[in-house]
């Protein structure tokens, strides 16, 4: 299979600097609408990079949570291996990439926890199976089979089942913000002439260019 011959033309929309404004976070919260209104599938879906110890790069799916006063949420095991990267160094990167779209955006920033409360909130509103599934895992770490998975998750499912409040949040599971400084709005057009359009945090403030595709 010849996969250098594979093309698609972007013809679908166009990005101007009057349309993305001067606020990255307002904007990128209209992309985020009009991709749950276009029914895609896990719109909320980015791939999130961090950098281990040694430098090398590493890139996973997680899903957004919130997107509120210019910062984006998620959670996860702060034990995992990018909770140990993020420990280590709090610069990360999150890709969004809407194709029915044609659309992708690109955020640089830093990463902080936030507080238990706030992991506590988003925790219990969580379905019972999938509290219990964040109590079993130990996600990142090397495990016998599937078997040895399942059979844990089945023991404590049926142990919490009848107190399913009593399932608590562990220490080491809980919510990230990730403050950008930078955030690229990408539509694609055709004969490869994308539009993209780049924020800028200087001294606090948002400066907005448009970048060769």
């Amino acid at each position: 299979m010849n996969i250098s011959s594979i093309r698609t033309d972007y013809v679908r929309s166009s990005l101007s600097e009057d349309e993305a404004g001067g606020n990255p976070m307002q904007f990128f919260d209209r992309w985020l609408g009009e991709a749950i209104s276009a029914g895609i599938i896990e719109p909320t879906a980015m791939a999130l990079s961090t950098i281990s110890e040694a430098g090398i790069p590493s890139t996973r799916i997680v899903l957004l949570k919130g997107s509120e006063n210019g910062k984006l949420r998620f959670y996860t095991n702060y034990d995992s291996d990018k909770g140990r990267q993020l420990t280590g160094n709090p610069a990360a990167s999150l890709l969004f990439f809407w194709p029915q779209l044609e659309r992708q955006v690109r955020f640089g920033g830093y990463v902080h926890q936030i507080s238990g409360d706030e992991s506590d909130a988003y925790f219990y509103s969580r379905p019972f199976e999938s509290r219990v599934g964040a109590v079993v895992s130990q996600q990142s770490r090397v495990i016998g089979n599937r078997e040895e998975l399942d059979r844990d998750y089945e023991a404590l499912l049926e142990k919490m089942r009848p107190d399913p409040e009593a399932v608590r949040r562990p220490e080491n599971w809980g919510g990230y913000e990730f403050d950008p400084v930078s955030v690229e709005f990408w539509q694609g057009r055709a004969s490869r002439l994308h539009d993209r359009i780049r924020f800028r945090k200087v001294a606090g403030e948002w400066v907005r260019e448009r970048l060769s595709p």
